[in-house]
């Protein structure tokens, strides 16, 4: 990982004509919490958020499932990048993110362009109960970011007969998947904050689906790496 990444920056730096482009990332802890950064700290802040106007440093995420989120005002030349997962977004770390970019650059939401990166989909982004509850006390949308399915069974489907219970309708029912659609949860924060649709664009890679080209805590059970998605103003431009 730490050569992977050292070949990234080289490379970057190459491209960039600056001597030096650092790199800031955090202790990510699943939360809200968003820091505005002008320079390297000597240890890594805990939280899942990074703010800066200062062309002089990078900002990093660390994702292999969640969901990693860039803003930019182009007018402002101010950049933002978060870590979103359930528990994040739950909390708005997303609307809160377009927040603190008015709060300390001034910027408008109409200016923000927004770009939400490889994470686990829809698809299958299987949740507990609770996650759907948490969700559904916090947005009055929350209906339409799950979806509930019965989990197949090849067994069942083939010899039903096997599973007749006395219950009605005659058969046990199969237990049911709730599924979350976290970039449709991310996106419709940003929408409320006040950023246009039109400047949203999200990967349509799932994590979960593409484990040939994307690292999934989920699908590797654990045993994987880490994606990094970073952003930076370009110096002198």
């Amino acid at each position: 990982m730490e050569k992977n990444r050292q070949v990234f920056l080289e490379t970057l730096l190459r491209g960039s004509g600056a001597r030096s482009w650092p790199l800031v990332s955090l202790r990510q802890i699943h939360s809200d919490l968003i820091h505005r950064v002008d320079h390297v700290p000597e240890v890594p802040v805990a939280g899942d958020g990074l703010l800066t106007d200062n062309p002089a440093i990078l900002l990093a995420v660390h994702t292999a499932d969640c969901l990693p989120v860039i803003l930019v005002d182009r007018k402002h030349r101010a950049v933002g990048v978060f870590h979103a997962g359930w528990r994040g977004t739950a909390k708005r770390i997303v609307e809160k993110g377009v927040g603190e970019m008015r709060r300390w650059f001034k910027a408008d939401p109409r200016d923000v362009l927004a770009a939400i990166g490889p994470g686990i989909h829809g698809c299958c982004y299987q949740v507990g109960e609770e996650v759907r509850d948490k969700f559904h006390s916090q947005f009055a949308y929350a209906e339409k970011l799950f979806r509930i399915t019965k989990e197949s069974d090849a067994v069942r489907e083939r010899y039903p007969l096997l599973f007749l219970t006395a219950r009605a309708p005659g058969h046990a029912e199969l237990p049911k998947q709730i599924l979350l659609d976290l970039v449709e949860a991310n996106r419709q924060q940003l929408v409320d904050a006040g950023v246009p649709q039109r400047n949203i664009c999200a990967s349509e890679l799932c994590t979960s689906c593409r484990t040939d080209l994307l690292f999934s805590h989920r699908a590797e059970k654990g045993v994987t790496g880490r994606m990094m998605a970073v952003v930076g103003i370009r110096q002198g431009k």
